[in-house]
């Protein structure tokens, strides 16, 4: 059960951290909008026919409309809308470096939405993981590997997310997780048509290298790594989020391999401060 356990939670850190590279590749050929609406609705497509088909659940009622509406928007639209502009600004290794960020910031928006009061570890925990971010972003913005306005992006996409991430949470759910991705993600799609035509500035090509990153992020990361952690987190939540650590880790892998990105000695710093920061805000939770 525990090389089980072990196994998933590398699987999903793995497929997670994939995300950003893919999202690179699929840039070469079309618009950011076209990349992520096709894949809302794939993804929103392949999970509600499954909760549909084999899990047999119903439709949403009343007021679910309403809160599968603002979880969309905050989870999809907006969290993926600011991420996929900033990655045509921004490394994708440093993408994948700020996604490992989401825990410190879920426990910021928390504690203000909660009023609850945030620890002096968690504070410490939040100043190395945005001194991480800056040390590793550094020789990038130097060499243009990534713009202020960039990074500005990133940063917001991972708000939207905390802040989905917190919501989600708050609510009651009557529906299976599966259901709920599904139609959340296919009204991300909806809302995010007019977006397509708004931004539309050069040519799209429907090329091989796009169906290749468009079917990698629909797949391997929307649908497995989605439930993977959904199953990891139902088995264990806080030993779960310990392999949000090793996001960055493959996501530098990925990044230096696949995409040329420079791999330097503020990577490894920045990556230690990010890691070392989730560890300490890891203690001050479960203490």
């Amino acid at each position: 059960m525990k090389n089980t356990f072990i196994l998933n939670g590398l699987l999903f850190a793995a497929l997670w951290a994939s995300a950003s590279s893919a999202a690179k590749f699929g840039l070469l050929s079309v618009e950011p909008m076209v990349l992520f609406d096709i894949r809302f609705f794939g993804a929103g497509t392949l999970l509600l026919l499954y909760a549909l088909l084999v899990e047999r659940q119903r439709l949403p009622r009343d007021g679910e409309w309403k809160q599968l509406l603002v979880f969309g928007l905050l989870n999809t639209t907006i969290y993926l809308g600011f991420f996929v502009f900033a990655m045509k600004q921004v490394a994708a290794g440093i993408g994948s470096l700020a996604t490992a960020t989401n825990p410190l910031l879920i426990t910021v928006i928390s504690a203000f939405w909660t009023r609850k009061k945030v620890e002096k570890g968690e504070w410490l925990a939040i100043a190395l993981g945005m001194t991480g971010v800056a040390i590793a972003t550094y020789p990038l913005l130097q060499n243009s590997f990534a713009t202020p306005q960039g990074l500005l992006l990133l940063f917001l996409s991972m708000v939207s997310y905390s802040a989905a991430t917190i919501y989600y949470s708050e609510i009651d759910w009557k529906l299976s997780r599966s259901s709920i991705n599904g139609w959340q993600n296919v009204i991300a799609g909806l809302m995010s048509i007019p977006l397509i035509w708004l931004f539309h500035k050069e040519d799209n090509h429907f090329d091989a290298r796009f169906w290749g990153a468009e079917i990698w992020l629909m797949i391997p990361v929307s649908v497995l790594a989605i439930q993977v952690w959904l199953k990891l987190l139902k088995t264990d939540a806080v030993r779960a989020s310990l392999f949000l650590f090793l996001c960055p880790v493959f996501g530098f892998a990925y990044a230096t391999f696949l995409l040329d990105e420079p791999f330097t000695w503020y990577t490894v710093a920045g990556t230690a401060f990010v890691l070392t920061g989730l560890w300490i805000g890891q203690r001050v939770r479960r203490g």
